[in-house]
């Protein structure tokens, strides 16, 4: 059972400034990425094919539906994407038993937004079952709630993560900051009109209007976050 509180925070409007930080949860808090990679090339080496570093980069940070069906649809493997998906978790959480490393400078991004009262949301691809593992590693407490992929209509790419999150807490999109590892969730990002923080962890992502691109973490401060919604409103 997850202990991830789903009230909405109402926040105050007076101040023009950073109200919310929505982050990824995979190859952007936590290394994960190559969990899921060993589990899909794992599986799929099993079915008698092999996965290459293209697949590698097509699939990361994307929804679990979409990556299982290109992978069938490549490979020709013998089986569902319905069935391979569940294959795939249940490898991942094996994967997981040991415990999730985090990614360099997360733990001091978050302790940064508790002690100064920002609050964040954990917004994720992932099914929950997989969000509650991961947290345990991570700290629920960090994050206001959390949302995964299974409890969305649309996940990323589209914005619909990202706007509910924003929803319920009150904010305005414009004035959160999303941070992410993908092109896949940099787009669900920009699509909400939140301003975006890219640390690309397998797929190479360009700067761009509206966003910023840095190799890790441990760059991302308070002053920041709120320069970039400062910039923008």
């Amino acid at each position: 059972m997850t202990t991830i509180s789903t009230a909405t925070r109402v926040l105050d409007h007076g101040d023009r400034g950073l109200q919310a930080v929505l982050l990824d949860m995979d190859g952007t808090l936590v290394d994960t990425e190559d969990f899921w990679w060993q589990a899909e090339a794992s599986l799929f080496a099993e079915l008698g094919h092999r996965l290459d570093e293209a697949d590698r980069a097509h699939v990361v940070g994307g929804p679990m539906t979409r990556v299982m069906e290109y992978l069938v649809a490549r490979t020709g493997a013998d089986i569902s994407p319905a069935d391979l998906g569940v294959l795939v978790n249940e490898r991942f959480v094996e994967l997981l038993a040991g415990g999730v490393p985090l990614m360099p400078g997360a733990e001091r991004l978050l302790n940064t937004l508790d002690a100064h009262g920002i609050p964040a949301a954990l917004v994720s691809a992932s099914h929950r079952h997989v969000i509650d593992i991961v947290l345990r590693s991570l700290g629920a407490e960090h994050f206001a709630f959390s949302i995964g992929g299974d409890e969305v209509a649309r996940t990323k790419p589209f914005p619909d993560p990202y706007l509910e999150a924003a929803r319920r807490l009150g904010a305005e999109p414009a004035r959160c900051v999303v941070v992410e590892d993908t092109p896949t969730g940099v787009r669900a990002g920009e699509a909400a009109g939140c301003q975006v923080i890219a640390v690309p962890s397998v797929a190479p992502i360009e700067p761009a209007p509206g966003r910023l691109v840095v190799s890790s973490l441990e760059q991302v401060d308070l002053d920041l976050l709120r320069s970039l919604v400062t910039a923008r409103v």
